[in-house]
């Protein structure tokens, strides 16, 4: 995970409010809620410190260490935090960033229309199921470029060594990009177009 230079998956008890909901046929009802750090931080903490995490580089953290990151990007307005409700249950984590904004803009050419994006997908309840990650990143891009035409292009950065989020990234349309050396990773950078990728949505069966 990239953020600026500065310093259990239960269900919620309170529904709140959602940027972006949609049901999906056979899936659920997938909802958009922005993160609150006060009251999800046990849920981040044990998320982003798991072993399964470590590409998300937040292992070591401590819980006010996490408390504090996801403060901090409460407060900008070039950053923001998601989780992904899948029937009502947090599923998933997603961060969106501008990158003439984040570190990651000083290491490729930042282009008119480029919009940043992090995934993670929470511990797996009940085992695995296919097309899960798919299934959720879909929803997510397409709530992402049907709140603002002006976003031309989805940019996503994951650690270079992390080949199972490169694939699933490039099975959704992204194309690769090259590895550049970050402060805190090395990353392949993979960009997705949104004419591709809604000429690709629309050519799908109904």
């Amino acid at each position: 995970m990239t953020t600026p230079a500065s310093p259990s998956g239960a269900p919620s008890p309170r529904r709140r409010e959602a940027v972006h909901e949609t049901r999906v046929e056979g899936f659920g009802t997938v909802r958009v809620v922005p993160v609150d750090p006060a009251r999800d931080i046990d849920l981040l903490y044990g998320w982003v410190t798991r072993e399964r995490a470590r590409f998300w580089g937040m292992l070591d953290h401590t819980r006010e260490e996490v408390l504090e990151t996801y403060e901090y990007l409460d407060s900008l307005s070039t950053h923001h935090a998601y989780l992904i409700h899948l029937d009502d249950r947090p599923v998933a984590l997603f961060q969106t960033y501008e990158p003439d904004a984040d570190p990651v803009g000083e290491y490729y050419e930042v282009r008119p229309g480029d919009f940043g994006i992090h995934l993670m997908v929470g511990p797996a309840d009940g085992g695995a199921r296919p097309g899960f990650t798919g299934t959720l990143l879909t929803v997510f891009l397409a709530h992402l470029l049907a709140e603002d035409p002006g976003r031309r292009r989805i940019v996503a950065e994951p650690d270079a060594r992390n080949e199972k989020a490169v694939s699933r990234l490039l099975r959704t349309g992204f194309v690769l990009g090259p590895e550049v050396e970050l402060p805190h990773k090395r990353a392949r950078l993979v960009f997705l177009d949104r004419d591709a990728f809604l000429s690709r949505a629309s050519s799908r069966p109904s």
